[in-house]
């Protein structure tokens, strides 16, 4: 019999971790964190150069502000860790936290059936009721300080906090005898890059020859750390491959008018459709779209005037709007495009492309010769999450829409006794995580009730089917668009208010951000 340690048991100690610990203290959880500090891909998947897409304000806990929040320059990746730190140390977190302790497998004890299936269906069948069930629902097995020996525990209730980036990287596909093996010089995922202290990665980039895959942050900020390496009558350029083009911005002001104005206000919002709107604010957005395009064309005149995207080619075909909507919109580094001018950056757009001896080749017939290769094409969360849950919880994740439904961005209708913190995305990643983590508190203990299976899986459908219709990069999961309206269902659900401002002017155009929702009014 496994030992029973504590009623929930959470896995990952980086932001989501944290903010779910916190909630759920009373409990007195166990966190499992893999590595030996917390942080997650703050600390382990960062570069020299990260720096956070938001201002401070924007990035904060509701009950812990920033020492100088009204700093209207974006944090770097070791001030958020030092953030972290200090608000783990603030609220006694990290006597929850179980460091160097990896859980590498997860089995579903629900009840006395014969097999996890039929207790899974058996499960499923019944409308929730306490979550916190008082016997063990879930064993887990963790590995300690690397050892191969395998220690089980068994919980009530498990949320899962291991995000969607980080550990495991997502390699491309390539043509047989076409992959890194025929290629003679170094191949490196980005994760790997992160891992290299300044002196490792000036010595890999310095004079050489490199190809950057990717247009994502972690692309771009790359390719600029090359050309600052190459610096000099000696330095290579650093060739960007770019696949899928996405909308940059340069800074959070368009013609002189601040963002949040267009997206993040609750009168901004009013013109996209959200779920469960009535059928006259369904006919109020139709009526609206051709404002919501405007919008959407303002902004990209004023970035196609402010940077050079038409001069390297990197307009995208698709409305800015869409990348707002999948939480793809990516600040633009201050130098990129002067170290683009000087040659030091090159921009290659590719559809295909594949290894050969002495670089790259494109399916234009064209070729970049490399000596290091970095792919910097993300992560492979559901392959993280399908290593440790069982079947059937397993085959879930294999999702029709491609995005995992989650009721509140929280809880999977069909798996029971288990929550997942910080799979869905906003403007403000560190704020939905802990809006919804202060959602999964009140549940834990029993202040409102889920509804049935059925119900949350008509809402997820919902939300996934306006994501469809606004984006189609709409798998990330992403809610920026109906950001607000997604909080007011949460408060409304948990006993609050919605509206959290002080007068109906701030409620109107002000943007809402963590410390809207610091205490329960």
């Amino acid at each position: 019999m496994a030992p029973v340690v504590s009623k929930i048991a959470i896995i990952g100690a980086g932001v989501s971790g944290l903010a779910a610990a916190k909630q759920v203290s009373r409990h007195n959880p166990i966190v499992f964190e893999a590595s030996d500090s917390i942080g997650g891909v703050w600390r382990h998947c960062s570069y020299s150069s990260t720096k956070l897409q938001s201002r401070h304000c924007d990035y904060e806990f509701s009950d812990f502000p920033w020492p100088e929040r009204n700093n209207a320059s974006f944090p770097s990746h070791t001030e958020i860790i030092e953030y972290l730190d200090s608000y783990a140390e603030h609220f006694d977190l990290l006597k929850f936290v179980r460091f160097n302790s990896k859980v590498v497998e997860i089995k579903f004890v629900g009840s006395d059936h014969d097999s996890p299936a039929e207790a899974a269906t058996d499960f499923m069948s019944k409308k929730p009721g306490s979550l916190l069930p008082g016997h063990p629902v879930w064993e887990v097995a963790v590995q300690t300080n690397h050892s191969k020996d395998v220690q089980w525990y068994a919980f009530e209730f498990i949320v899962v906090c291991i995000g969607k980036y980080g550990d495991i990287p997502k390699i491309p596909e390539f043509p047989h005898n076409k992959g890194p093996e025929l290629f003679q010089g170094r191949v490196l995922h980005s994760i790997d890059y992160c891992k290299l202290d300044k002196e490792s990665t000036s010595t890999l980039l310095g004079g050489k020859k490199v190809a950057v895959i990717g247009y994502k942050k972690s692309a771009i900020d790359l390719a600029l750390e090359c050309a600052e390496a190459n610096q000099g009558p000696e330095g290579q350029p650093c060739t960007l491959v770019v696949r899928t083009l996405h909308w940059t911005i340069p800074d959070y002001w368009v013609w002189g008018l601040p963002f949040f104005l267009f997206y993040s206000t609750r009168s901004s919002q009013f013109l996209h459709e959200r779920p469960n709107q009535s059928i006259l604010r369904t006919l109020l957005c139709l009526l609206f779209s051709p404002m919501r395009r405007g919008v959407s064309k303002f902004i990209e005149s004023y970035l196609l005037w402010k940077l050079p995207l038409q001069k390297y080619g990197l307009k995208p075909d698709h409305p800015f709007e869409e990348d707002y909507a999948s939480c793809q919109m990516a600040i633009m580094p201050e130098n990129f495009f002067s170290e683009a001018d000087k040659g030091k950056i090159i921009i290659k757009k590719a559809s295909k492309w594949w290894f050969s001896k002495e670089g790259i080749e494109f399916d234009d017939n064209t070729k970049v010769e490399a000596d290091v290769v970095v792919l910097a094409t993300g992560y492979d969360g559901k392959k993280k999450l399908k290593a440790i849950l069982p079947e059937p919880f397993r085959s879930l994740l294999e999702y029709p829409s491609g995005v995992m439904p989650l009721y509140r961005g929280t809880i999977h209708p069909l798996i029971p006794n288990m929550a997942f913190v910080g799979y869905l995305e906003s403007v403000a990643n560190l704020h939905s995580s802990e809006l919804r983590s202060i959602w999964l508190g009140r549940l834990l203990d029993n202040k409102f009730k889920l509804p049935s299976v059925e119900e949350m899986i008509e809402q997820t459908n919902k939300e996934i089917d306006i994501s469809k219709k606004t984006t189609r990069f709409y798998k990330r999961h992403c809610i920026s668009t109906f950001s607000i309206n997604h909080s007011d269902e949460i408060c409304q659900e948990m006993g609050w208010n919605s509206w959290r401002k002080k007068s109906w002017f701030s409620e109107a155009f002000s943007p809402y951000g963590s410390q809207d929702y610091n205490k329960e009014n």
